[in-house]
């Protein structure tokens, strides 16, 4: 999965998947647990595409908490942004 990271203020959005191309698109301006939760709801479109968006919400949500109770966090920022 290639993940691209801009800015999706125009498109009013946190994040965007495109199934097709195998995309996410994350806003570059995310920081901590909201970009582990949109990062993992993107992905979860990718990977599942057949589900509904209540439950990507939800299963993203889950996930991003069991996460960051663990303590991941994103601590390399060698893509520049």
């Amino acid at each position: 999965m290639k993940v691209i990271y801009r800015k999706l203020g125009r498109e009013k959005a946190y994040g965007m998947s495109d199934y097709g191309c195998n995309t996410i698109v994350i806003d570059s301006r995310l920081q901590g647990r909201k970009h582990l939760e949109v990062t993992l709801h993107e992905a979860l479109h990718i990977y599942f595409p057949e589900k509904s968006e209540t439950f990507i919400k939800n299963t993203g949500r889950k996930l991003a908490n069991v996460l960051w109770k663990m303590n991941y966090r994103r601590v390399d920022n060698s893509l520049g942004i």
